[in-house]
């Protein structure tokens, strides 16, 4: 059969849950960690008859700062309707969300690894559902209404993505957008960013779409690059066999790896929206917006080019600290400690350090930045240690250890345990001697040209000092009495 090749074409709509202290529409307690089912629950966020909303300032602003940090448009007036299905986890038999005058209009976003930017159709607010809890050992499921009734920011795209890995890399720069707007801690593993992708192909340089179908309920990034991937070459296929594509909803199976079909895609009408009688239209104060505008943080993107720029860094050691906001407010500090901010190899041996070793120690402990009884000050004293040659890299990574512990200065350690790096040549010869005189089978192996008997002297000389000579040092020295 004749091969014709197709183009994808996918758009995203993201649901994130906002970091309020309260819910959309009462006063009940937004808490992700809350493990007991149906606390964090009212009259107004279980469907009560005669019960009111009332609208979570919280949530409106911070939808309005991520439209500022996309460049969306954010409307004077905005207004709220209800989205009317059955679900048993909608207990009111509607949500009240937002059709036709969202909160925000446009923007882009330009994804990280590719030369592409996404446009952004539209930014809203609604409010999240509960939790079905499936019991299938007893034959039937529960609900849980703590989540309903939570801030749910939705953001719609255009149809500008080809791929699973471009889907994937924008939803992952959303995330880290949302972090450092401090908007959402945007945990998929929590269900706080929920991607779900529609999905068509059409003719290589066709104008015309497909038939789209719904990919929902992707919870990682891995499985939105997947089931993308899967999607589109389980509609080529059936086009290349000349058979139709069903405009519908599916669903990932992780276990099968592939799209599994759900259900016939609703469309808008299928809803009878119509405008939410309980709450006015809002209008925004454009006074706030603009100051909104002014406070908001240095975007991933900004911090990127600055980082490249000022410091010098390579392109995966800005990756690490871009997508660890915290960690590279630590690196930052560092920097500013160290006396020579002219010398690039300084600011090298900062970052590779703190990426290597220090970050070991984070992820080994499973800690925060925060959480550390190491100082920017004491790092950046340490470094500077290690560059002028007080300590050697071994004797190095012992103080870092103990600092890693104590939280104790780094001169202090190098003091208490005797770390200084011997300068003294005449006194590093006697020990090379020393060396050189009880291991003379390796003297002879390294004179018959065996190298890696230099090695094993090298490492004897090192245990001698206890790590405090310096290995090139006791190299040159160890050539030059065996000659």
């Amino acid at each position: 059969m004749k091969n014709i090749k197709y183009e994808p074409v996918i758009g995203l709509e993201i649901h994130v849950e906002l970091k309020t202290k309260s819910k959309m529409f009462c006063a009940c307690k937004n808490d992700p960690d809350e493990r007991h089912p149906n606390v964090n629950i009212c009259p107004v966020c279980t469907g009560q008859p005669g019960t009111l909303p009332v609208i979570n300032k919280e949530a409106v602003n911070s939808v309005i700062k991520v439209g500022l940090a996309f460049k969306s448009k954010i409307s004077e007036i905005t207004k709220w309707d209800r989205k009317n299905y059955f679900y048993p986890d909608l207990p009111k038999g509607y949500q009240i969300s937002q059709y036709d005058e969202p909160i925000c209009l446009g923007g882009k976003l330009k994804i990280p690894g590719f030369d592409k930017e996404i446009m952004i159709t539209r930014i809203h607010l609604e409010e999240d559902t509960g939790r079905l809890m499936h019991f299938g050992h007893i034959g039937h499921s529960l609900v849980d209404f703590n989540r309903a009734g939570v801030p749910l920011m939705e953001l719609v795209t255009e149809p500008d993505l080809n791929s699973g890995e471009e889907a994937s890399a924008f939803a992952q720069e959303l995330q880290l957008i949302l972090r450092y707007l401090s908007v959402s801690d945007a945990d998929m593993e929590k269900g706080q960013l929920r991607v779900e992708a529609n999905l068509s192909l059409r003719f290589l340089g066709s104008k015309e779409f497909g038939t789209k179908v719904e990919i929902k309920n992707l919870n990682s990034f891995k499985a939105a690059r997947n089931a993308i991937d899967y999607e589109i070459k389980r509609q080529a296929k059936l086009l290349e066999h000349g058979k139709k594509i069903i405009q519908e909803t599916r669903g990932w199976d992780e276990s099968k790896r592939e799209t599994i079909s759900q259900r016939i895609k609703e469309e808008s009408h299928d809803y009878r929206y119509f405008p939410e009688p309980d709450l006015p239209p809002l209008k925004i104060d454009f006074g706030m917006v603009k100051e909104f505008e002014a406070g908001l943080p240095e975007l991933p993107s900004d911090k990127r080019k600055r980082f490249k720029s000022q410091y010098g860094l390579a392109d995966n050691q800005i990756n690490i600290l871009v997508n660890n906001k915290k960690l590279a407010g630590f690196f930052e500090n560092v920097v500013s400690e160290l006396m020579d901010l002219e010398d690039a190899t300084l600011i090298n041996l900062a970052a590779n350090y703190l990426l290597s070793d220090f970050l070991g120690f984070l992820n080994e402990a499973s800690v925060e930045v925060d959480d550390i009884r190491i100082s920017a000050e004491d790092f950046a004293e340490w470094v500077g240690l290690i560059h002028r040659g007080v300590i050697t890299s071994r004797a190095a990574k012992e103080v870092l250890k103990e600092m890693w512990a104590t939280g104790k200065d780094p001169s202090l350690i190098i003091s208490e345990k005797d770390l200084t790096q011997v300068q003294d040549i005449s006194e590093l010869e006697k020990i090379a001697l020393k060396i050189i005189n009880e291991n003379q089978a390796a003297v002879l192996d390294y004179k018959q040209g065996k190298v890696a008997s230099l090695q094993f002297l090298i490492g004897a000389v090192m245990r001698e000092t206890r790590g405090k000579a310096n290995p090139e040092i006791i190299s040159d020295t160890l050539k030059k009495l065996l000659k």
